[in-house]
């Protein structure tokens, strides 16, 4: 209801004085609550369905998903003449207006002497403050890539809260699950968003170890199944965003337009938020 004041009448000495109607905006009180909207996005080293690897297309499509907060996998950090030994994080960051770290899980020693090392990961984008991060190597198998966990604690819209990024292992149950065991011991309870290609779908053991902790945001308010892979055919949802159950989704959906970026689907959730930092 918008507070003003009506017209009335008033009546003194028996001179009757009108008094128009005056619509005063009284000033909307601030809301306790921030929305922040986020999304994870496996970018495949920037090679879409074309085989064409193309940063602006990536950055364009992230651009167009109008997110605080985005957890990119398969980032390469002068990997090789597949990325044109391209720093992949900086570039996006730049194109984007973005803040970014970079979490290398791959890290080789460099073609030649004096040039960066070779390394392969996750990263976050910001669009506000990173005030910390750190990068942890998960549990792996002798034969495993290694993998790793990025979080980094954030501040969206008045709220900080801890926003983390992983890409679990393809070949194995046994190392996702030891992976899933190892960021549930990684991560606090509060106010934490975990985003990721997780390369296992939601009836999986190792994922449930994941959602018995971090609420399944697809499963609370997303609609249909969700599929993320592959793009060109999409058939399973892996790609996963997750939060403690203090971090409410209001809104969730898979970017099917996105299909020509990489071989994966973004996946985009909106959220509601207490401000601050409780």
């Amino acid at each position: 209801m918008s507070n003003t004041i009506s017209r009335r009448t008033l009546i003194g000495g028996g001179l009757g004085l009108a008094v128009g109607a005056f619509a005063f905006a009284a000033p909307a009180a601030a809301s306790p609550y921030a929305t922040i909207r986020v999304a994870t996005f496996n970018i495949h080293h920037g090679a879409g369905g074309d085989g064409l690897v193309d940063l602006e297309r990536v950055a364009a499509f992230i651009e167009d998903l109008d997110v605080d907060l985005v957890g990119l996998q398969e980032v390469d950090n002068h990997w090789g003449e597949r990325s044109a030994w391209a720093d992949q994080a900086a570039i996006l960051s730049r194109l984007l207006g973005m803040r970014a770290v970079y979490g290398a899980n791959l890290d080789l020693d460099p073609p030649a002497e004096g040039q960066p090392r070779r390394q392969y990961g996750t990263a976050i984008l910001s669009r506000g403050p990173i005030l910390r991060w750190s990068n942890t190597l998960l549990p792996k198998l002798p034969a495993g890539e290694q993998r790793g966990l990025l979080q980094a604690t954030v501040e969206a819209r008045g709220a900080r809260l801890t926003f983390a990024n992983t890409h679990l292992q393809h070949t194995s149950a046994a190392e996702r699950q030891a992976q899933a065991d190892a960021i549930v011991a990684l991560l606090g309870e509060r106010r934490t968003m975990l985003v990721g290609d997780l390369n296992a779908t939601a009836e999986q053991p190792e994922i449930q170890t994941l959602t018995d902790v971090f609420a399944d945001s697809w499963a609370a308010v997303g609609e249909g199944p969700g599929y993320t892979y592959d793009a060109a055919n999409p058939h399973a949802r892996i790609d996963f965003v997750l939060a403690t159950p203090d971090v409410k989704p209001v809104e969730a959906r898979v970017v099917t337009e996105a299909a020509s970026a990489s071989d994966h689907l973004p996946v985009v959730v909106e959220y509601r938020v207490r401000k601050g930092t409780h």
